[in-house]
């Protein structure tokens, strides 16, 4: 009897155990940030080896004209279908420019555009909503006014609203969503040349962080894994490279690669865990392809997604 007891009370630890390891899982994201909708096999492989759960899709960028209008602008093509039991987001970047008109509109458009692509592609595993928007003190009122709006159309479908969050906009106020992603990611200035870690540095970083504690928005986590290919002439920033013919090369111009190491990642990652670490309960890499995905070893990322 006292036998079958002892074993009986460790099944019953090894079960309360499982449950508690279970409870501090991660959360695994990836935002999808390309005008087609493709996954190759070693991207497929890629959410399937690291249980990634969730894929933020960009689904077209919206650039108000003069008079408010909506102007969708490179809207994603989906020439593949989402992966059996992943939720997907969908994403809308809105360019940081809004005149004097009411702007309301704008989320019903945006709304009604999303709901459509929902079913052209028949995309049901949704849940939320993700608003992109470089907002700045000069534009928070009215861009703000658009979130409301839209906050209370994914109310009456039972959806929830949330938006980026730069470094920056951590001493502003939040905006009015459920939640929201702090993008750990674009931190120092691309265009100068003697800047040699713009995508992601903890030097440029730290300045900002003693608003993550007490800021009033609950918060997950995007950390990067791309690279720029950036073009200097002379010194001078020139632009960014997406391709090898995306800019015209002259002789004794430069191209520097620039990229996150994994100890910049990690250290990001330790950052929030000492100051926010429910926000790291779910984790979003951006972005999902191939070049971007086979940077790391399979042992790294799952030491990015794990908790610690």
């Amino acid at each position: 009897m006292n036998k079958l007891w002892t074993m009986l009370i460790s099944v019953l630890l090894l079960v309360a155990c499982g449950d508690k390891k279970q409870s501090e899982d991660t959360t695994r994201s990836m935002y999808y940030w390309q005008t087609t909708f493709r996954l190759d096999s070693v991207e497929r492989a890629f959410l399937r080896q690291h249980n990634v759960e969730k894929l933020y899709v960009r689904y077209f960028d919206v650039t108000p004209d003069d008079e408010m209008h909506l102007m969708p602008n490179a809207t994603t093509a989906f020439i593949d279908t989402v992966p059996k039991g992943i939720e997907v987001v969908p994403v809308v970047f809105i360019v940081n420019r809004f005149g004097s008109g009411s702007i309301e509109h704008i989320a019903d458009k945006m709304f009604r555009r999303i709901l459509q692509m929902n079913e052209t592609h028949d995309i049901r595993n949704v849940r939320e909503i993700q608003i992109d928007c470089d907002w700045t003190m000069t534009t928070q009122k009215r861009y703000f006014s658009m979130l409301r709006r839209m906050r209370d159309l994914c109310r009456k479908h039972g959806l929830t609203l949330s938006a980026t969050i730069r470094l920056h906009q951590l001493s502003l106020e939040a905006p009015p969503v459920d939640k929201g992603t702090l993008m750990m990611y674009n931190t120092g200035d691309v265009t100068q040349l003697s800047v040699h870690k713009p995508i992601l540095d903890m030097k440029d970083v730290q300045p900002y962080l003693h608003s993550l504690s007490k800021y009033k928005l609950t918060l997950n986590i995007a950390y990067p894994l791309f690279t720029w290919r950036v073009l200097f002439r002379e010194g001078k920033y020139v632009g960014i490279m997406h391709g090898d013919d995306d800019l015209p090369v002259f002789q004794g111009d430069s191209i520097v690669t620039r990229r996150p190491e994994l100890s910049d990642i990690m250290a990001a990652r330790q950052a929030i865990d000492s100051l926010r670490p429910e926000a790291n309960n779910e984790v979003i890499l951006y972005h999902l392809s191939n070049k971007n995905i086979n940077r790391f070893t399979p042992e790294d990322y799952e030491n990015i997604y794990q908790q610690h």
